[in-house]
């Protein structure tokens, strides 16, 4: 087993989790996590105006009390940083934003889609998608692992569940880094925060990406809708809900965006940050190609060490305390989950990279919350039959060039990775 990366404390009266620019360094945010897990594990961490502070939550029981407990930690006043209005959440929630009846409700409309006998259905569609992509890929000897293959794979299967056509790939690709990269330069129409972003303050993200992709999801609902399809589009315009409340257009235009997003960023992140382990850690690579049966088993250690999603918030709807300090009705409550996977006290070793690692209790999906990512399975296909295509084929691999990362501390995403490859 590789051993643990060294991971050097920062001094607390240094941690800032609002500095993007941090979060573009390799080491700076497990420093800052690392110091407030042992230092101060339930953290006020202050912010620029308008928006007022909030908590952050560092250690694994606390993510995980906090994950489960919609009644005392409402994801209803927004699930990011930015503090939003009353009029802002009606016109931009979506079932991220909502708890309760509702959220189960509307979650139903797709959840079978996202079961284990659907997305058994797709295995062999999986495999064929991920041998194209790496033919492709893997002749070109060096490349960005990111364009050509991590990128491509995710939304191509996306695409499929869409059932839209794959030259619209890219298009979707890129609405994605707009809308989630909205506070990177590389990425961002608007930065978050700028003044002009005030123009787009009713939008998901304040991305005018937003409205592009209104646009297409109105267009494919209107082709569907009354139609006898099984894509995604088609169950959420022809289903009803569990409550019996139907959708609106906003309703359904605020899902079809995270669909967007969310069935493409995450998976391929996670795929970008495991081909950065493995070339990092041989030994891990030779274990897997020896043993492939213990890919499945990888995978858990893949998304553990991803952690693709850094944080999701919730806000107090009540005087509570977390580990002995004192919380306020409508406080921020941050959820830092990717300092939650490295926590000591559940993970041994927690910066080694161990593909053998089990139990490995992550949190990468939001464990045991009422809004456990509702593609988690599939996530874990896609990333499990990815890695089983692609080391067989790989002799070698190595770090072409620099690793650029997203300027975000919401996104754990990778925009550049140089790989050369040589080949069975």
């Amino acid at each position: 087993m590789a051993a643990p990366v060294p991971v050097e404390p920062l001094p607390l009266d240094d941690v800032d989790l609002t500095d993007l620019d941090s979060f573009t360094d390799e080491l700076r945010p497990w420093r800052m996590f690392h110091t407030l897990r042992h230092r101060d594990p339930v953290h006020w961490q202050p912010e620029a105006a308008p928006n007022a502070g909030f908590w952050a939550l560092t250690r694994h029981r606390d993510i995980v009390a906090v994950d489960r407990d919609p009644d005392t930690f409402t994801s209803t006043k927004f699930v990011n940083l930015e503090e939003v209005d009353d009029d802002q959440i009606a016109k931009r929630a979506s079932i991220l934003e909502l708890d309760g009846v509702r959220h189960r409700a509307l979650r139903g409309l797709l959840q079978r889609q996202f079961g284990h006998t659907v997305i058994s259905r797709y295995t062999d569609f999986l495999r064929g998608l991920t041998a194209r992509t790496l033919d492709a890929a893997l002749p070109l000897g060096t490349f960005d692992f990111v364009t050509h293959v991590a990128a491509d794979f995710p939304i191509n299967v996306l695409a499929r569940l869409l059932d839209v056509p794959p030259e619209d790939n890219r298009r979707l690709i890129d609405w994605g880094n707009r809308i989630i990269g909205n506070t990177d330069p590389d990425y961002a129409d608007v930065l978050l925060g700028s003044p002009e972003s005030e123009r787009y303050r009713d939008l998901p993200f304040r991305s005018p990406a937003a409205t592009e992709v209104f646009a297409y999801g109105r267009e494919l609902a209107r082709q569907r809708r009354g139609g006898t399809g099984d894509d995604l589009v088609s169950r959420l315009v022809n289903g009803t809900p569990r409550d019996g409340v139907p959708l609106t257009e906003q309703d359904f235009d605020n899902y079809f965006l995270l669909l967007v997003v969310a069935g493409n960023e995450t998976t391929r992140h996670a795929i970008s940050h495991t081909m950065l382990a493995l070339t990092r850690h041989p030994d891990q690579l030779d274990l897997l190609r020896r043993d492939p049966a213990l890919i499945p088993v990888a995978v858990e250690e893949f998304l553990r060490w991803a952690s693709p999603v850094y944080h999701f918030r919730r806000t107090a709807t009540r005087d509570t305390e977390l580990s002995g300090t004192r919380i306020r009705r409508g406080d921020k409550v941050v959820m830092w989950y990717a300092s939650g996977n490295r926590d000591e006290a559940v993970f041994p070793d927690p910066y080694a990279f161990d593909v053998t690692r089990t139990p490995n209790d992550h949190v990468t999906f939001g464990k045991t919350s009422p809004h456990l990512c509702l593609g988690n399975l599939l996530a874990r296909t896609e990333i499990r039959v990815m890695f089983e295509e692609l080391i067989p084929r790989l002799a070698d691999i190595r770090l072409g060039g620099p690793v650029r990362r997203v300027r975000s501390n919401f996104v754990h995403g990778i925009k550049e990775l140089p790989v050369t490859v040589t080949l069975k």
